[in-house]
């Protein structure tokens, strides 16, 4: 079968490999939609340290199911399923107190498993022990269940920031992240949404997407100034960074209201991981800041359900679709923030 194989920084080949069968507590899938993110790049770019390649990429999944291992139960070829990315071992300190999404020993698809750029894939058993495989509803695409992660990790970042009726909530970043945070305080009852972006191009291609309630260019002038124009000086109540910037980082502190809690959901640079923080504004303001990392099971879950309902609309966002030999392109147009969402369809 074709597979989009990493070998190490810079040299992701289309490699013909093995077809995989699925092993006893396996289930093999065919891959229907697996779409990119940020994360695709950044491993790309520079690799990870938990990455021992040559590793099939992707781990925002959908599929169909086309053979099942000895002991698996509840499951039939034919069913199409959404998997799960982050894999908690569910029996850790953290994972017993209810905290997931930063098991001690978490894996990843696409890390320490084949991803899912490729035209099959097993989803091994650990997978299965978390409830990490949901079924995908009637009249729900592939490409949209694909999209399913990167929502659920957003769904993890606001009920963190506690995100909910009446709130202004301005969201930094403009990308897919982005995007999915202003749909998805949308859907939970935020008053005001307010996008932020560095460029106008990025900027004007998202909201004529997702409709922010306003946005906010750098090119304009100052962001701060800006934003605190908007809300006749309060600031927002909750304050997103969806972008791996320090300086948003840094202006989300002055752009927060009173009371504000401040979401720190996007990682910075390795090697440029501080920034400079008022820490009397928190002081005075009584700001709460909280990161978020990633997703558990039941996030994945509760995102596909949000999807299925057309609370949370994903499909226009996919705005390029790619079949599997054409990996490096897709990688390309997201490092230029040529799309909102890429998909690759084997």
């Amino acid at each position: 079968m074709k597979a989009a194989v990493f070998h190490g920084p810079g040299d992701v080949r289309i490699e013909e490999v093995p077809e995989p069968t699925a092993g006893a507590g396996e289930v093999k899938i065919r891959v229907l939609a697996c779409s990119m993110c940020g994360t695709d790049l950044k491993i790309f770019r520079s690799g990870h340290f938990r990455i021992s390649p040559p590793r099939v990429m992707g781990h925002e999944i959908a599929g169909e199911i086309v053979e099942i291992g000895a002991g698996v139960t509840g499951w039939a070829a034919g069913d199409r399923v959404q998997v799960i990315a982050a894999i908690p071992d569910g029996t850790c300190e953290e994972c017993a107190r209810g905290h997931q999404t930063v098991c001690l020993n978490q894996e990843s698809m696409g890390y320490q498993y084949e991803g899912g750029f490729a035209e099959f894939m097993v989803v091994p058993p650990s997978v299965l022990a978390v409830d990490g495989m949901n079924r995908i509803p009637d009249g729900v695409g592939a490409d949209e269940a694909s999209v399913t992660e990167p929502l659920a990790c957003v769904l993890n970042g606001q009920e963190l920031a506690g995100v909910g009726p009446g709130d202004v909530v301005a969201v930094f970043g403009a990308g897919p992240i982005g995007c999915l945070h202003v749909r998805l305080a949308r859907s939970r009852g935020a008053a005001r949404i307010i996008m932020i972006e560095v460029n106008r191009e990025r900027l004007q291609l998202a909201a004529d997407l997702v409709h922010p309630d306003d946005t906010v260019c750098a090119e304009d002038g100052d962001i701060i100034e800006q934003v605190r124009k908007l809300t006749d000086g309060r600031g927002a109540d909750v304050v997103i960074t969806a972008t791996a910037a320090g300086a948003a980082q840094e202006q989300a502190l002055q752009i927060a209201a009173p009371r504000a809690r401040i979401s720190f959901f996007g990682g910075l640079p390795k090697d440029k991981p501080t920034i400079t923080l008022d820490s009397n504004l928190v002081h005075y303001r009584e700001l709460t800041i909280v990161g978020a990392n990633g997703s558990s099971p039941a996030h994945n879950a509760r995102a596909l359900e949000l999807i299925a309902t057309g609370e949370v609309p994903v499909k226009d966002l996919i705005s390029v679709r790619l079949p599997l030999d054409r990996v490096l392109d897709g990688l390309q147009i997201v490092a230029k923030g040529e799309a909102i969402k890429v998909t690759i369809e084997p």
